[in-house]
C-alpha cells in the first residue's frame, strides 16, 4: 500500500526546495550575499588589525621582561663577585 502522507511530504519538500532554490538564486538574494560577504571581509580586516596590535604589544612586553631578567641576573652576579671579594679579603686578613 502506498502511504499518501509520505508522498505528500515528499512532493511538498520538492516544491519547497524548488521555491527555495529560486529564492536563493534571485538578484535580491545575490545583493544580500554580496553585502554579507563585504561585512565579513571588513570584520576580518578589523580583527587582523587588532591581532597585529596585540602581537606588537606582546613583543614589547617580552622584550621588557627579558631586560628586567638580564638586569636582575647582572645584579645577582655582581653581588656574588662582591661576596667572593669580601671572603678573599677576610681570608687575607686572617692570615
Amino acid at each position: 500500500m502506498v502511504d499518501v502522507k509520505k508522498i505528500a511530504l515528499f512532493v511538498g519538500g520538492v516544491v519547497f526546495g524548488s521555491a527555495g532554490f529560486k529564492l536563493l538564486s534571485s538578484k535580491d538574494a545575490k545583493k544580500v550575499y554580496t553585502q554579507t560577504t563585504a561585512a565579513v571581509l571588513r570584520m576580518k580586516d578589523s580583527t587582523m588589525e587588532t591581532v597585529s596590535k596585540v602581537q606588537e604589544q606582546a613583543g614589547d612586553i617580552l622584550a621588557d621582561a627579558k631586560a628586567i631578567n638580564e638586569a636582575r641576573a647582572a645584579k645577582a652576579e655582581a653581588a656574588v663577585i662582591e661576596d667572593e671579594a669580601a671572603e678573599a679579603a677576610a681570608a687575607e686578613d686572617a692570615e
